[in-house]
Parts: C-alpha cells; sequence; structure tokens
C-alpha cells in the first residue's frame, strides 16, 4: 500500500488533519490504510503540510518515492520534527478558553477564562479525537521544549491577524524564563 500525492479532482475531500475543504487542483497527500470496514484499503486525504505534523511516519515514508513537490523541503522538516517529539503531532491549533472549566493536561489546573491555551487531539483508528487543551506554559515541559509554534498557526486558520499578534505575545511571555 503505496501513499500518494496527487492533484485533488475535485474540490469535495476534507483534511483529517484540518477539517478544511482540499481546493480543485490542489496537491493532495493520500494516506492508504487497510479498510476497518471491509475488505481493501482505504486512502485519508490530507493537505501535504497538515500530513506532515499529524501522520509524519506515512509522510516521511511517502516523500522517500515522491516525485518532486514545490515545498518538500519544508514537508520533511515539519515531518522530522513531529516524528521526533511523539506529541507534536497532538497540537490542533490555539484558541481563547470559552469558560475557566477546562482543566490543562499537563499540570492539571484550570485554565482561565479568556486565556489562550493549546487544542489536542489523538490518532486513533483513522481519525483524530479531541484530547484536551495545554496552558501556553505549560507547553515547554509537555512537548519536551520542541517549538509547537507553526504547528500552532497551521491548525487555526481562523483567527485574524490581530489574535495572531496576542497570541504571539501570550506565547513569547509564556515561555520566558521564571526570574
Amino acid at each position: 500500500m503505496a501513499h500518494v500525492f496527487e492533484a485533488a479532482p475535485t474540490g469535495r475531500a476534507k483534511c483529517r488533519g484540518c477539517n478544511r475543504a482540499i481546493a480543485k487542483g490542489d496537491v493532495r497527500f493520500g494516506e492508504r490504510l487497510p479498510n476497518a470496514f471491509g475488505e481493501g484499503e482505504m486512502t485519508l486525504w490530507f493537505h501535504p503540510v497538515c500530513a506532515a505534523y499529524k501522520r509524519p511516519e506515512a509522510m516521511i515514508e511517502a516523500l522517500a518515492e515522491a516525485p518532486e513537490l514545490a515545498d518538500r523541503e519544508a514537508l520533511e522538516r515539519a515531518a522530522h520534527s513531529s516524528q521526533a517529539q511523539r506529541r507534536l503531532s497532538r497540537v490542533d491549533g490555539a484558541q481563547r478558553a470559552a469558560s475557566g472549566q477546562a482543566r490543562c493536561r499537563h499540570c492539571r489546573e484550570p485554565i482561565e477564562k479568556g486565556a489562550w491555551r493549546i487544542r489536542l487531539v489523538f490518532y486513533e483508528e483513522g481519525r483524530f479525537s479531541p484530547g484536551g487543551f495545554i496552558h501556553l506554559a505549560c507547553r515547554r515541559d509537555y512537548f519536551e521544549n520542541h517549538d509547537v509554534w507553526d504547528a500552532m498557526l497551521q491548525f487555526s486558520p481562523e483567527l485574524s491577524e490581530e489574535d495572531r499578534a496576542d497570541l504571539r505575545r501570550a506565547y513569547d511571555q509564556a515561555g520566558a524564563p521564571k526570574s
């Protein structure tokens, strides 16, 4: 079962990583797996960069045999980074806490309403399931000092430029060493 890169023939397929449509004509990555519901195989479609972050092993495998891709080096870098730290593939974006009820998966403390938090997902049987949240300040310990900024932005397309600037300030402040 070889994974595949191809131009999307229609704009109907959704990316399994970000849940956004893959536009007609855009290059998409197909991870081929045994069909859990019958004979044969199934293909899970991703934007290539989403697959690099969320399914690094499959992406690295496919890149070894892939034709020329415009952003091959960036995909390889993202996939190797995500493969090196198993928790990086859990990043599903950043958002402000809607209430003060959620608890951080790392420190178990409540995440204050309105505070920036990192969404997490877990991959199980061909799909991603919500996995909770962590504080921005807990990211260094949870991700073992790996930088998650690019992955957070990849999976947070709904953020405005103002929100991204505010998130960047919070991200930098939360990562600063305590004095």
